[in-house]
C-alpha cells in the first residue's frame, strides 16, 4: 500500500491573493451535545484557520453550548437548526457528528438529512457515524471512523452488502471493500492511518482512473491519544474537502495532523492537546504548502 508524502500535497487548493469572501470555502459544522460540549469547538478552531466562512449548528436545547460558542468562537456563525436547510445549500462542506451522542435524536438527524441532501460533500465522524444508516451513504461522503467503529460498520455491511464478503480478510482488505461497496472514502484512524476509496480517483483528481485506490499514512505518537485529536482532523479534512477533491483532502488531512502531532512531539514530547494540535496545524501547513 503506497504511502503518502509531500509531494501529494502539491495539489491542494491554495488561495489566490485577489480571492474575495467566501471564495475559499464555506463550511457548516454540525455538533455538541449535553454531554460533549469542546469537540465541535476543537473542529471549528482548525477549520476557521483554513477555510473563508464555518458555520455551526448545535442541539437547540443546549443554550450553554451555544452561548458558548458565541463566546468564545468569533471567526464564525452559529445558526439554529431551523435555517440548518439553508447553510446545507449555500456549503461546499458539511461535517456531522464531532461531540453528538448515540442516541435516537443523532440516528434521525444523521440520517434525514443524508436522505435529503445526497449529493451534498460530507464527512461523517464520531456520534453520527456510530448511528447512521449504512445504507444511506453517498457516493464521495468522507467516513473518519477508527478501529471500533469501522468494526461495527463492517459488520452492517455484511449484513446489508454481497461486496461486504470476505473471508479471513486483512483490516486493510476489508477498508477497501467497504469503500467500494458504498463507493464512499474511508479513514481508518490509528497509530498507521489507512485511506481507501471506491471511486477509482487519485491525489491528482483524476477520477476513474483506477477502480480502487488505497494509501497509508504513518506516524502518531503518544501525544495524539489525547481527547480532542480526532475532531481536530475531522475539522482539518472538512475544511479541505470544501476545495479539493475528497480523497486528496483526506489524505493530506491525515497527513498534516500527524506531521503537526509530530513536530510538537519534538518540542515537547506527548505533553500536547488537542489546542495544541489545532494551533500547529496552520504553521505545519504554511511550510508543506506553495504560497498563492
Amino acid at each position: 500500500m503506497k504511502s503518502v508524502t509531500v509531494d501529494d500535497l502539491k495539489k491542494l487548493y491554495v488561495p489566490a491573493r485577489g480571492s474575495h469572501k467566501g471564495q475559499n470555502g464555506r463550511l457548516l459544522i454540525i455538533g455538541g451535545s449535553h454531554l460533549f460540549h469542546a469537540a465541535s469547538l476543537w473542529a471549528l478552531t482548525v477549520a476557521s484557520r483554513i477555510v473563508d466562512l464555518v458555520h455551526y449548528s448545535s442541539v437547540p436545547e443546549n443554550n450553554e453550548l451555544v452561548v458558548k460558542a458565541k463566546e468564545e468562537f468569533r471567526n464564525g456563525i452559529v445558526v439554529s437548526r431551523e435555517h440548518l436547510d439553508d447553510y446545507i445549500e449555500e456549503d461546499d462542506c458539511i461535517l456531522i457528528g464531532p461531540g453528538m451522542e448515540r442516541d435516537k435524536e443523532t440516528e434521525t438527524l444523521t440520517n434525514s438529512l443524508l436522505n435529503k441532501y445526497p449529493n451534498k460533500q460530507w464527512v461523517i465522524d464520531a456520534g453520527a457515524l456510530q448511528m447512521m444508516d449504512v445504507s444511506l451513504i453517498p457516493p464521495h461522503v468522507i467516513l473518519t471512523p477508527h478501529h471500533g467503529e469501522f468494526e461495527r460498520l463492517w459488520a452492517q455491511c455484511q449484513m446489508l452488502n454481497a461486496k461486504c464478503q470476505i473471508e479471513n480478510g486483512s483490516i486493510e482488505d476489508k477498508v477497501k471493500l467497504f469503500a467500494k461497496a458504498y463507493q464512499c472514502i474511508v479513514l481508518l484512524k490509528g497509530e498507521k492511518d489507512i485511506i481507501c476509496t471506491g471511486e477509482g480517483c487519485d491525489p491528482s483528481g483524476a477520477k476513474g482512473s483506477h477502480p480502487s485506490v488505497c494509501r497509508v499514512i504513518e506516524g502518531g505518537n503518544a501525544g495524539m491519544t489525547k481527547g480532542g485529536t480526532g475532531d481536530v482532523l475531522a475539522g482539518l479534512i472538512a475544511a479541505l474537502a470544501c476545495k479539493n477533491d475528497p480523497f486528496l483532502a483526506t489524505i493530506a488531512g491525515s497527513f498534516i495532523n500527524k506531521q503537526a502531532g509530530d513536530a510538537l512531539y519534538a518540542r515537547v514530547g506527548p505533553y500536547f492537546n488537542a489546542t495544541d494540535l489545532a494551533s500547529e496545524i496552520p504553521v505545519v501547513m504554511k511550510d508543506l504548502l506553495p504560497a498563492s
